[in-house]
């Protein structure tokens, strides 16, 4: 009996011991990820001297983000509820203590019950993201509320736990890879420990400091040295359990006290994917070089083609990221006409939609993701897998740039042209249609001077396209039907290609602007 009690600790041992080798505790002082793998280092001349930008992005120009969270209950202003019920004088404030009582009463913790996304469907969402024609898909994992959508042994507030009771973040993993999209993931972590200050002021629930899902109230959006390893322990996690192909931060990973970790977080992540034998994306804002990570403009985009890959983030309704009540949503015409500006010059396009609490997407925002899809299944061929030319376009239109500036459309006419190559073929995207002819300045006969013309066709039409090239450009001639909506794509086949050049209006300097 003394012997088989000791053959059986011997195996409780051995068998504990296996769990621990198969699942090391997180060391955030190494860079080494858990293969030891430690090419990259934690400082830019080391990563810049390591990185590339992985072909999967850079011929993946659409993407598709999803802001979906306990704030999508109230439905009210924005994804920023969680922080705005708790500043005094703020429409939210008021609404809520209207419609839900006091903060004492009823704080932002009470709506996770109600949050139960009853209708989620994981393969259902990612059957409509690929019909939009995205290429790869970004669930935020937490937003600013600090209520982890996935299974967090660090973070208690939790999907699984408490809410729908589901990993989110895992089960959608698995359906957008099971559609063969790319999936990434975003963390706004940093945001967390500033985000509630406001109900330090005033009686709420946010002053019971047991509550962890609030994060630590600092008065201003700051860091510290503890949070700054508490962040970098959560990013680690996220790493090691879901292994995101991109992972997409908001603007407070510049903080000076967040950045040494920061630099720390994308060794080990670039370390990780080596091992993964799979190319990784980080995007930020602002404060880090744009050849070590991909620069990101929240509602806007790069006025120049940029000698990097870029992305614009940007959604689909015009007040929120999250679903709200009587939102505004953009048409498809402007997202398309956005995209292709992007693509032009040298950028990708990641745009969010906002699902309800139940689950489901509005029938509104499901319609714009289809006809986005039904452009680009005729289109495609002009944006996939292109690069952009010694110059994104022509056009007399001026576009929007800089953050903060796309919920107005441009109205263009079909003298406004973007362009975009791949091999012999250089694609004429013009955003809007004309009946007749409309000539393309940029490929006059000195332009292309070197190269032949073996045919020109319009993409999604059998009609012979009449063309003639001349010393003011190349005149074109639309066919008599329109073989989509938007804008049109010509495809025109050289017997060699005409250009395909790094832009050399770009910066890679660190990046200060949001």
């Amino acid at each position: 009996m003394k012997n088989y009690v000791t053959l059986l600790l011997s195996g409780v041992l051995l068998l504990s011991a296996c769990r621990s080798e198969t699942k090391p505790a997180i060391n955030i002082d190494s860079v080494a990820s858990p293969r030891g793998t430690e090419v990259f280092q934690p400082e830019w001349t080391n990563i810049a001297e390591h990185y590339r930008f992985p072909e999967w992005f850079t011929d993946a120009k659409f993407g598709i983000f999803i802001h979906w969270g306990v704030y999508a209950v109230p439905a009210f202003g924005s994804e920023w509820y969680p922080r705005n019920m708790y500043q005094q004088g703020t429409k939210e404030f008021e609404h809520h203590v209207a419609t839900y009582g006091e903060q004492t009463k009823f704080g932002y913790k009470d709506f996770i019950p109600l949050f139960k996304a009853e209708k989620f469907d994981a393969e259902e969402w990612a059957r409509l993201f690929k019909a939009s024609g995205a290429k790869y898909v970004v669930p935020v994992a937490e937003h600013h509320d600090g209520f982890a959508m996935y299974a967090s042994d660090l973070n208690k507030w939790n999907a699984v736990a408490m809410g729908p009771k589901k990993d989110i973040v895992g089960l959608l993993k698995q359906a957008i890879e099971k559609e063969g999209l790319v999936f990434g993931l975003s963390t706004h972590r940093a945001e967390n420990a500033w985000f509630y200050n406001g109900g330090m002021k005033f009686p709420s629930d946010v002053q019971d400091t047991t509550i962890e899902l609030y994060g630590r109230r600092f008065e201003k959006e700051t860091c510290d040295e503890a949070f700054a390893r508490e962040w970098l322990l959560r990013v680690y996690e996220l790493i090691n359990k879901y292994e995101p192909k991109l992972i997409w931060f908001d603007w407070t990973v510049n903080n000076p006290v967040l950045m040494p970790y920061f630099n720390k977080f994308m060794a080990y992540y670039y370390n990780n994917a080596l091992d993964w034998n799979s190319g990784v994306v980080v995007n930020t804002k602002q404060g880090y070089p744009t050849n070590v990570q991909v620069w990101d403009v929240e509602r806007g985009k790069s006025g120049k083609m940029m000698k990097y890959p870029w992305q614009t983030d940007t959604s689909v309704g015009k007040r929120s990221w999250s679903y709200i009540d009587g939102e505004e949503n953009k048409t498809p015409e402007q997202i398309v006409h956005d995209l292709i500006d992007i693509v032009s010059k040298n950028g990708n396009l990641l745009l969010n939609i906002g699902p309800k609490a139940d689950g489901t997407i509005t029938d509104e925002q499901t319609a714009i993701l289809l006809d986005i899809g039904k452009w680009l299944k005729v289109n495609g061929e002009a944006i996939y897998g292109t690069r952009c030319w010694k110059k994104f376009g022509e056009g007399e239109t001026e576009a929007t740039k800089g953050s903060f500036t796309d919920n107005t459309a441009t109205a263009y006419t079909a003298q406004d042209m973007r362009f975009t190559v791949k091999g012999n073929d250089f694609y004429v995207i013009t955003l809007n249609w004309k009946d007749g002819d409309v000539t393309v300045k940029s490929l006059d006969k000195a332009a292309i001077a070197d190269a032949k013309i073996l045919d020109i066709k319009l993409l999604g039409s059998d009609e012979k396209i009449t063309w003639q090239q001349t010393d003011g450009g190349l005149k074109l001639t639309f066919p008599k039907a329109r073989p989509c909506d938007y804008a049109y794509s010509f495809k025109i086949t050289f017997d060699k290609p005409v250009g395909e050049s790094v832009p050399s209006e770009a910066t890679d300097e660190v990046m200060k602007h949001g």
